[in-house]
């Protein structure tokens, strides 16, 4: 392993480039990082200054099947040369839907297609309201469900601050965050009274017309935040007893991520509706809805165009979503994800023990968190200051990773192998070590 300054010539002119006429607001680690890349080959990624870097963000857990994946390339090649646009039904869309539906939570075999996040999880609100003929929607602090006006009032987070007024009829409740807990009680011995807190949220907030809890099996942009087993269950039993439905936002979890197909498996829990993207195209844009026969019946819902996009499932997403699910499928993706998730957790477990400014560490398959604190027993957050130099350190030693912020985010492709994995993580801790000792943090 090498290091170097970064970003280099290239890049920086590149870079200077475009941002003459970009607007600002792009991704914070495109941004922080300066770099214009060239290509991407596996977990690696090559500037267009010829340095390499492993990629353990995966495009904020898009890149499913890692960069450029030979069967994925061909896949899209072919359809490119074929139909590129249109909602026509294709053979390429009616094998993604079958094959999607072999490995979705039983039930669960009526899907439809969109292009981002924030649509499909809008259209599966309104699919809550179709079914249900309620109009309330319950989410939890810490929560992300897209950047759209319809799902804004479900963030939790300051991220929404100033974008209101917000939709009415939206609410949120405690998320199971126990390293930060927002009642400031201490699991197990709390007795999950998060959830207590939910049916509170309803009988004081609500007017008693709940159409739907949505919530993440582990909350991603909160930090990778892992709830004590039970806590899906636990939503799950409000949402049947207000007659609501349970939305998983499987949008991060989905597709092997956690080391399970979806998030959900871990708690044993069939949601109502799943919302999927993310790593379901593999870097292209395709997301869905994911329900029975039963609720996408319900009108308005199922009325002919109520539930779809000009662009969703189109022949090139179509294309890409069947490549990525058959290479997941094929090449055991979700077990490795499992496998070299867990060795990737037992790597930075140590480092808790190596530096005391690492507070917590947590996460399941290649959904990694960890938390970096000035003072464990406070739980205060380092200095940005501190992160951002973290960034540029691991930048310097060829690792791409979520760690300019104090929670930081690990989410290698699925192909990753447990080399590339540790030889990240090598990367990784040299560079803490490194940025700690400059600011009297080791």
């Amino acid at each position: 392993m090498t290091t170097g300054s970064a970003p280099g010539p290239r890049s920086r002119a590149i870079v200077a480039r475009e941002q003459r006429h970009v607007a600002p607001g792009v991704q914070s680690y495109a941004l922080y990082a300066g770099l214009a890349m060239a290509r991407g080959s596996g977990c690696t990624l090559v500037d267009e200054d010829g340095r390499e870097y492993i990629d353990f963000i995966a495009g904020i857990g898009v890149g499913s099947v890692g960069h450029c994946h030979p069967d994925y390339v061909e896949a899209l090649k072919r359809q490119v040369e074929q139909l590129t646009f249109g909602s026509f039904t294709t053979e390429t869309r009616a094998r993604l839907l079958e094959l999607l539906a072999t490995v979705t939570p039983p039930g669960l075999t009526r899907i439809q297609l969109f292009s981002g996040g924030a649509e499909a999880v809008e259209a599966a609100l309104r699919l809550a309201k179709a079914a249900t003929g309620k109009h309330e929607v319950v989410g939890f602090w810490g929560a992300f469900h897209g950047k759209t006006g319809g799902v804004l009032g479900l963030l939790g987070s300051d991220f929404k601050h100033h974008l209101g007024p917000f939709l009415p009829g939206q609410y949120l409740s405690p998320y199971a965050n126990c390293y930060r807990c927002p009642l400031r009680l201490r699991y197990p011995a709390c007795g999950m009274a998060c959830a207590e807190y939910l049916r509170d949220v309803i009988r004081y907030q609500t007017s008693g017309e709940i159409a739907a809890i949505i919530v993440e099996p582990i909350q991603g942009t909160a930090g990778n935040v892992v709830p004590p087993e039970g806590f899906l269950r636990a939503i799950e039993t409000i949402a049947r007893e207000h007659g609501a439905l349970l939305i998983a936002d499987e949008m991060l979890t989905g597709f092997g991520r956690t080391g399970a197909m979806w998030g959900s498996d871990h708690d044993g829990v069939i949601p109502d509706v799943m919302t999927v993207g993310k790593g379901m195209g593999g870097g292209f844009p395709l997301s869905g809805v994911i329900s029975t026969a039963d609720l996408t019946s319900r009108t308005p819902w199922s009325n002919p165009s109520a539930s779809s996009s000009s662009y969703g499932g189109n022949p090139l997403a179509a294309a890409a979503g069947l490549a990525s699910l058959e290479i997941i499928l094929r090449e055991n993706l979700v077990k490795n994800a499992e496998r070299v998730g867990t060795v990737m957790l037992e790597r930075v477990a140590a480092l808790g023990e190596k530096y005391r400014s690492v507070g917590d560490v947590r996460g399941k398959g290649l959904m990694l968190g960890i938390e970096l604190v000035r003072d464990r027993a406070t739980k205060a957050p380092v200095a940005r200051e501190v992160t951002q130099a973290l960034y540029r350190e691991c930048l310097r030693r060829g690792l791409v990773a979520m760690c300019y912020s104090p929670t930081i985010r690990l989410n290698p492709p699925l192909i990753i192998s447990e080399a590339t994995a540790l030889d990240g993580l090598d990367r990784f801790d040299e560079a803490l070590g490194v940025v700690l000792r400059q600011h009297g943090l080791e």
